[in-house]
């Protein structure tokens, strides 16, 4: 195979041996980091394990960077492409016959049921049964139009052809089994501790930290040129598309500027909607920032008065992870995965696409400091109950065993 290879056939002590090649698309931000996770767990545990996916996921993770693990390069694009499809297909049929996996592990519908056609022309050997497939649905699919109706497609496909499906959050676990799958289960997807740096300069942000691990204080605002110290920052993060919510968050922000003085919102990410989200910001008279990507998030999660999520859908996101071990007070829309993160007292829910409730929650948080209080040391609470990366790892194990296959 190109690429790096991964180790020879070997399992850890105690444990039988077995392979696992991971499959995924294109990918640019939780699932990519989550396959990553389960590869550099599998192949520090002794598991055989190579990743399948496009050269550009390979450039954004470093997966060939992980030791004992090996990256394939295979075209899987993140729409419907008939002919790289098939070309897809028939490239991850050679790579599964020459490798010999015990599982196939897909991540997302796309890539799940690309490996589920794949396998289902790979000949079982004498001494090589065909591989248990288990496919994790990161993602809501379409909800109308014809990407909406492929997407049907490759969820009854997944479902009818999986060993096993791993879903991110229950409202896809109740699709799945409506599809038909044979087997449904919860995906724990971690996000890794991250250690907080200094707030690189940003205006209204602050650089002083509350001490973690202890009841949290307010945020001290800093002092800035061009910022008022006790201006509260109105912290988002997430790819700037339409999923994440970012056009009803700045609509919320023209519902709270009687505030004195005037919170800052920061939202902290690239993609699309860039233009549109700044040109938005400037009709309604905003005072928003749009710093593009950061690596001191975890600092500006705890510099933060309030973490907004406004996302129309979520699976477990990372970045909410993050801000429940930031113990910032979080407001955030009900769907998906979330409230299984946050539970009732780490976060005020409310509906998507309302700027009205959006804004009455942010509004609750900046002015009752008590609430703010209470918040913040719910969300230190919820995040001790996390999963944690080799809780991860451990669920993707016992699964590749219930499947069939031989695991640690």
């Amino acid at each position: 195979m190109g690429g790096r290879r991964g180790p020879a056939r070997g399992g850890p002590p105690g444990g039988p041996d077995v392979k696992v090649a991971f499959v995924l698309g294109t990918s640019t931000g939780g699932t990519g980091r989550h396959v990553l996770m389960l590869a550099a767990g599998c192949a520090a545990r002794g598991v055989a394990a190579e990743v399948f996916g496009p050269a550009q996921t390979d450039r954004d993770f470093g997966f060939s960077a992980v030791p004992g693990a090996g990256f394939t390069a295979i075209d899987i694009a993140d729409r419907p492409r008939l002919l790289r499809d098939l070309k897809a297909i028939w490239r991850l049929r050679r790579l599964v016959r020459a490798w010999r996996p015990d599982v196939v592990h897909a991540h997302g519908l796309r890539a799940g049921a690309l490996a589920a056609i794949a396998a289902a022309f790979v000949r079982p050997s004498v001494y090589d049964a065909r591989p248990a497939l288990i496919v994790t649905v990161h993602n809501a699919p379409a909800a109308g139009g014809v990407t909406g109706a492929i997407y049907r497609v490759l969820e009854l496909i997944v479902a009818r052809r999986a060993d096993s499906v791993l879903c991110v959050s229950a409202d896809l676990e109740q699709r799945m089994r409506a599809a038909g799958a044979r087997r449904v289960a919860h995906a724990p997807v971690p996000a890794y501790p991250v250690p907080t740096h200094p707030v690189r300069a940003l205006p209204g942000v602050s650089a002083a930290q509350p001490a973690r691990g202890t009841t949290p204080e307010p945020p001290r605002r800093p002092a800035t040129a061009d910022a008022d110290p006790d201006r509260a920052v109105v912290l988002a993060v997430g790819r700037l598309a339409a999923q994440k919510g970012f056009g009803t968050l700045l609509e919320a922000a023209s519902r709270w500027q009687d505030i004195k003085p005037e919170p800052v919102l920061v939202i902290v990410g690239q993609g699309p909607l860039e233009a549109d989200l700044k040109s938005q910001a400037a009709a309604l008279h905003l005072d928003a920032r749009f710093p593009g990507q950061r690596d001191d998030v975890p600092a500006l999660l705890a510099a933060a008065a309030v973490f907004v999520l406004p996302s129309v859908w979520e699976g477990q996101p990372l970045i909410l992870q993050e801000a429940l071990r930031a113990g910032v007070p979080v407001v955030a829309t009900r769907v998906g995965g979330t409230p299984e993160l946050t539970g009732e007292d780490a976060a005020l829910l409310v509906p998507p696409g309302d700027p009205d409730r959006l804004a009455a929650a942010v509004r609750a948080v900046l002015t009752d400091p008590a609430l703010a209080a209470r918040m913040r040391q719910a969300a230190l609470d919820r995040a001790r109950a996390l999963p944690s990366p080799d809780d991860a790892v451990a669920s993707a194990l016992a699964e590749y065993a219930r499947a069939g296959k031989s695991g640690p």
